[in-house]
């Protein structure tokens, strides 16, 4: 069993900065696939970034340049950090990661960038 833990959301100005953290507990986590999704109020959940075990990226692109996805050396935490914040990127963000073919979510972290 895997379970994850999620920090770093926070209140932050439009133009600011932060850095969402996922770590796994649990033996053997390492991760095949990891991702940061978000949900704004009202809207459905989107795939913001997303890693694949060899290193490979993708970012949707209303982010891209502004976030960047990385992990430890181990695979069993990744983050997210974001960069030049707008007030839509406000929303709660979940971390999403496959372990030996299973998937597991996060508990969510809320982002909130005001104007």
């Amino acid at each position: 069993q895997v379970q994850l833990v999620e920090s770093g959301g926070g209140l932050v100005q439009t133009g600011g900065s932060l850095r969402l953290s996922c770590v796994a507990s649990g033996s053997g986590s390492s991760f095949q696939f990891m991702a940061w999704y978000r949900q704004a109020p009202g809207k459905q959940r989107e795939l913001v970034a997303s890693m694949i075990s060899s290193g490979l990226t993708n970012y949707v692109d209303s982010v891209t340049g502004r976030f960047t996805i990385s992990r430890n050396n181990t695979n069993s935490a990744v983050f997210l950090q974001m960069n030049s914040l707008k007030p839509e990127d406000t929303a709660v963000y979940y971390c999403k990661v496959s372990v030996r073919g299973n998937v597991y979510w996060g508990q969510g972290t809320q982002v909130t960038v005001s104007s």
